[in-house]
Order: C-alpha cells, then sequence, then structure tokens
C-alpha cells in the first residue's frame, strides 16, 4: 500500500547544516529564518515569565488604591508579554504555509530530499511548538491575568484615567482565547493546515500528510541509526518526530496510531519509550498521551496502548 511505501522511504535529511541550494529555495529559507530565529528567544521570554499573580491576589483580597495601582504596574508589562507570544503565533502559521507550499507540491519524498533546508525549518517549526506549548502547560495560568486586565482597564475606563496601553480589552480577549487552547502553537499548526487545504485545491490533502508522515519517520530513523552525536541534535529530532505524528494525528481522518498508518508509529513510541528511561523525556511521551486525536480510538493496536500507558 502507499501507506507502507511511506514507511518504507529511506532518506537521511541533514538538521544540523543543510544549506538552499536553489534561489527559490533561498528565499522560502530566509523568509522563515527570519522567523524562526526569534523562537528562542519567544522560549526563553516564556521560561521567564512570571505572572503577577501575587499583586493581583493582593488587590483582590485586600482592595485599596494602593494595592490596585501595584497590581496594575505589574499586569502591564505581564499582558505586553503575552501579547508578544500571540503575535508571533501570526507569523509562525506563515513561516509554516510557506514551509507547506514548497514541501507538499507534486512529490512530497522529492522535495524533503532536495530541499534539505527547508525540511530543516520544518524541524524547527515544530521543536519550537513542542517546547513553547510543554511550557505554557506548566505555567502559570495566564487567563486570569488576562480577565483580572480587562476589569480593571474597565475601571480605569469609568474613572476616565489616561491610558497608555498597547492591548485593549478587545485584543486581550482575542488574546485570552489563543491561550484557552492547552497546546496554543499546535493548534495554529492544525489551524493552518486546514486553512492551507482549502486555499490550495491543486496540492492534495494527502501530500500534506505525507510529509508530515515522511517527516517523523526519517527523524526517527535518524535517531535509532544516531547519526547525529549531539545529544541536542538527538531531543531536536525527538520534538520534530513528536511534532509531526501529532500534527499528523490531529489533520488525518485515520489518526496516526491505527495499523495501516503511514508513520512508521510503533517505532516512534518505542524511540520516546527507551529515551525516557534514560532521559527525562517523558514530556515527549505525554504530547503523545494527551494531545493527539485518535490514541484511544478502537483500531489503536494494543502494543501501542500498552506502550503509551
Amino acid at each position: 500500500s502507499s501507506n507502507s511505501k511511506i514507511q518504507s522511504i529511506d532518506i537521511s535529511v541533514d538538521l544540523e547544516n543543510a544549506k538552499p541550494k536553489t534561489v527559490e529555495e533561498k528565499k522560502t529559507y530566509d523568509i522563515t529564518s527570519a522567523i524562526l530565529n526569534k523562537a528562542p528567544t519567544i522560549v526563553q521570554k516564556l521560561k521567564n515569565c512570571h505572572g503577577p499573580e501575587d499583586a493581583i491576589r493582593e488587590a483582590i483580597i485586600h482592595p485599596s488604591q494602593e494595592n490596585e495601582d501595584a497590581a496594575w504596574v505589574a499586569i502591564v508589562p505581564a499582558i505586553a508579554q503575552l501579547h508578544e507570544f500571540y503575535e508571533f503565533s501570526f507569523e509562525l502559521e506563515s513561516c509554516f504555509s510557506k514551509l507547506l507550499m514548497a514541501l507538499s507540491k507534486n512529490d512530497p519524498k522529492h522535495n524533503i530530499e532536495s530541499h534539505q533546508a527547508l525540511a530543516q525549518q520544518m524541524a524547527r517549526v515544530f521543536d519550537f511548538v513542542i517546547l513553547f506549548d510543554d511550557l505554557k502547560m506548566v505555567l502559570h495560568p495566564h487567563y486570569r491575568d488576562l480577565s483580572y486586565y480587562c476589569r480593571a482597564l474597565n475601571q480605569k475606563k469609568l474613572k476616565k484615567e489616561d491610558l497608555n496601553i498597547s492591548v485593549s480589552a478587545e485584543l486581550a480577549k482575542r488574546i485570552s482565547l489563543f491561550f484557552a487552547y492547552p497546546t496554543p502553537m499546535m493548534n495554529v499548526l492544525n489551524a493552518s493546515i486546514t486553512k492551507f487545504v482549502a486555499t490550495h485545491l491543486s496540492i492534495p490533502r494527502e501530500n500534506v500528510t505525507t510529509v508530515l508522515a515522511i517527516m517523523a519517520n526519517v527523524c526517527q530513523k535518524m535517531v535509532v541509526q544516531k547519526k547525529y552525536e549531539k545529544e541536542a541534535t538527538n531531543l531536536f529530532c525527538l520534538r520534530a518526530m513528536t511534532g509531526s505524528v501529532v500534527l499528523f494525528d490531529l489533520v488525518d481522518d485515520k489518526g496516526a496510531f491505527w495499523k495501516g498508518s503511514p508513520i512508521n508509529i510503533l517505532a516512534c513510541v518505542t524511540l520516546l519509550k527507551d529515551f525516557s528511561e534514560s532521559e527525562p523525556e517523558n514530556g515527549l511521551l505525554n504530547v503523545l498521551r494527551y494531545t493527539t486525536a485518535h490514541l484511544n480510538n478502537p483500531d489503536t493496536p494494543a502494543s501501542i496502548r500498552q506502550l503509551l500507558q
């Protein structure tokens, strides 16, 4: 079947040093690099993101002008930070759709093999999304800050205070909806594929899912075959593999886990399981456990269920 053919594709992608080979590829590479080069800073900012809960709690429990002013001073930069993450999600969406365009038209296998620099960019997208969403899950509930911010904003408007703010109540609500998803950045990629398939009618949906399946299988094989010595590159591969599996599972009707899936899912899950014995990468197993759509379907093989229990 075509699915088992996808599983048996044996190509190696240079995820450390691939460089664009054509003018067209370089153009896409440069545009996407400009966006992806910001990603590590975004992750670092989310890591250091300490919410203003203490100041807010104080203002709610002991309401006074002084406490409310202190909460406002604490919350404005925190909301500006959330706004920056939200804005970056639009850049990420634009970057991802450009990579989809380049890798899914005509023959996905040929594209990934001949445009390795763009395959590397797609891996960078997944690397960022997995890191960001994982951090977002363990950090403080941003939406509480946003709801407090909207209330404080309304009160200040009623008092006709002079406000110099970059985030309106309307925008704060949109940011709040963005963060309401457990995995907001993966949700951006999912929505991006839906939009892409609806607007590029000349590219079959199957081409898009094939790109994701090949990315997952290629990353899995490269880690197993010890292509890279650096542990950081192997972890990068594992995150790219996991991101590809999750997104494939969200956009494909039958998902990633059934027996005939084009993703060698048993090999992917086994690899994460083996890795988690020696590394604290249980996080990636949890990503498969809790953020996929089809894991609990009746046609998921018992062997995979057991590995993910």
